[in-house]
């Protein structure tokens, strides 16, 4: 039996960070978004470090305007969570600027809160 697709919940911005990518890294990680909600992933999906086990993940594009990642965790099985949209502007190599990882890390707190919450609605219901 086929799993069931689960929602995209978007966190804080992202889906308006999203929005203001150029159109084909949209294309991009809308595809592989729609894939992590189907349970699969793109083959470009990597794990993103320092997070333990909440599987957060990061999928990259690259276009001429330079390098894009879209960060979204599959830990909880309500949804989906995108947790930020942005293009990497670090000149240190390939590690996520701290802002970014501040950034991701409180939008995980969020997606965990409302998670619950939507568990909480199902079991009441």
């Amino acid at each position: 039996m086929a799993e069931q697709e689960k929602p995209l919940e978007w966190i804080g911005s992202s889906h308006r960070d999203l929005m203001e990518l150029p159109t084909n890294v949209r294309r991009f990680f809308g595809y592989a978004l729609s894939l992590a909600q189907a349970g699969d992933q793109h083959e470009t999906t990597k794990v993103l470090k320092n997070f333990g086990s909440a599987g957060v993940l990061a999928v990259v594009e690259n276009d001429a305007g330079g390098t894009y990642r879209a960060v979204y965790t599959v830990k909880f099985a309500e949804a989906v969570f995108v947790l930020h949209c942005f293009q990497k502007k670090s000149k240190h190599g390939i590690a996520t600027p701290k802002k970014d990882m501040d950034i991701i890390r409180a939008r995980l707190k969020v997606a965990a809160a409302i998670a619950k919450e939507l568990q909480n609605e199902k079991t009441t219901h």
